[in-house]
């Protein structure tokens, strides 16, 4: 791997960013500093946690970022049941499908690193 740039994971990761942040750009404005700015932050946590792992210094750390996205994995899948929930989303089997790869993906690099 010549740079986290290369790993799928980081590039659907990436997608996944934009995708939340064009969804959320449909909610209310009064959400601005509350449930968009929390599913913004934890997406983009999500490829910034990989990058920032690849760049460290063997498996053990890597591995440890990786868990680290999981849980804003974890995060934004809460996000998107509370947004369905106050019926902010309508139809959310698309993002679910996306977040259950994207965790398939993580688990499995994790499993190749330990």
């Amino acid at each position: 791997m010549k740079s986290h740039k290369d790993l799928r994971v980081w590039q659907e990761s990436m997608d996944f960013v934009v995708m939340i942040y064009s969804i959320t750009d449909q909610f209310p404005s009064k959400e601005a500093f509350g449930l968009t700015s929390q599913l913004r932050r934890a997406s983009f946590s999500i490829p910034s946690n990989i990058a920032e792992g690849a760049g460290r210094k063997g498996g053990k750390e890597f591995s440890r970022f990786l868990y680290i996205a999981l849980g804003s994995l974890s995060e934004v899948e809460t996000q998107v049941e509370i947004a369905l929930r106050i019926q902010y989303l309508e139809n959310v089997e698309e993002l679910n499908k996306r977040i259950y790869f994207i965790r398939n993906m993580l688990s499995n690099l994790i499993k190749s690193l330990n």
